[in-house]
């Protein structure tokens, strides 16, 4: 792997997860029927209209949603606890979308699945014939990203969704925290999470940033001090995955315990987000029923490591085929891999 400068790892750290934990939050109080949305939560949500040349007409059976995190520093507040540890736009500028998520709703079952999708997947750009990592196409603009995943996977895009930083940090704050779970003493020291032996600890938003965005998990161990997670990519999807268990979990365990509270959770979540012009945030909610209630399928898309001069990149795999069919809505569901 070349060296990276620090500010460039901190940039790279997945976000599909933070997409997905607030549309998890949306949906969830909307399963419970305690929220209804009002022209004033609507009327916030930001649109973003160049993406709808991109989007691709209905696709019978399928609707997909491409979720996109951004790591933009535009909106970092300097008195925020974790400001040195994200940055200021100034020293990270511009806009990155490392990594990407795809949603699936089957239009005759209801059922929901998943897709991320790695930041490092070398792909040509838009319509365009340059070729880089998926996460550069941002920097061309949401219709970029759009047209390159389109492209790059073949399968339609039929809404867009992107949140930040902050927007998900207002979301474990609106919860009153998301409780994670560590078998031994944990740190990133890049992101600053941090806890200091085995627990399960109620984190605000700002740790749970922190612990979402880690790339250098380490743990402590009696023997040998800290050690870095071996299992990389690995790992780290692994503890998304326990992530998202937690943060509905909190989700539906604060709604239940303050429902009159939802509509701030709803408000929120819909501030949280910018979205394209077409897109329905309570239609969507109701449609994430089977997320909040556990029922979805959850997939990594398959790929390859190699290297384009001294850049570590990945590629698709022929096993991807499947998968993306399905995401087409032209192939049955895969197996769900294990854990």
């Amino acid at each position: 792997m070349p060296n990276e400068d620090p500010q460039s790892r901190l940039a790279a750290a997945p976000r599909w997860m933070l997409i997905v934990g607030t549309a998890l939050v949306m949906a969830l109080a909307g399963a419970f029927g305690l929220v209804r949305a009002t022209d004033a939560q609507m009327d916030g949500v930001a649109r973003v209209p160049e993406v709808v040349p991109a989007l691709s007409p209905a696709t019978p059976g399928v609707e997909n949603y491409l979720l996109v995190g951004s790591d933009t520093r535009e909106t970092a507040d300097p008195g925020d606890p974790d400001f040195e540890n994200i940055g200021s736009a100034d020293s990270n500028p511009g806009k990155r979308s490392d990594t990407l998520m795809v949603l699936r709703y089957d239009k005759a079952d209801g059922s929901v699945s998943l897709m991320s999708v790695p930041r490092d997947l070398y792909v040509r750009l838009g319509t365009g014939e340059k070729y880089d990592r998926i996460n550069a196409a941002y920097r061309e603009g949401p219709d970029t990203v759009v047209r390159t995943v389109v492209r790059a996977l073949n399968i339609p895009v039929h809404h867009y969704l992107e949140v930040d930083f902050q927007g998900f940090k207002a979301i474990v704050d609106a919860i009153h925290g998301v409780e994670v779970c560590v078998d031994r003493a944990s740190r990133d020291e890049s992101t600053g999470f941090y806890i200091g032996r085995k627990a399960c600890k109620v984190v605000d938003g700002t740790q749970a940033l922190a612990y979402a965005r880690s790339r250098h998990f380490e743990q402590k161990f009696k023997e040998g001090g800290w050690r870095m997670d071996a299992s990389a990519d690995i790992g780290r999807t692994e503890r998304q995955r326990k992530f998202l268990n937690s943060l509905l979990k909190s989700a539906a365990r604060y709604v239940a315990e303050h429902p009159f509270d939802a509509a701030n959770v709803m408000q929120e979540a819909t501030a949280a987000f910018s979205v394209d012009p077409g897109l329905d945030l309570v239609d969507l909610a109701r449609k994430l029923r089977p997320v909040a209630d556990g029922g979805t399928r959850s997939y990594a898309l398959p790929v390859a490591n190699d290297m384009v001069g001294s850049r570590s990149v990945v590629r698709l795999v022929s096993e991807a085929a499947p998968l993306l069919a399905y995401f087409a809505g032209t192939g049955p569901a895969p197996a769900v891999p294990g854990p």
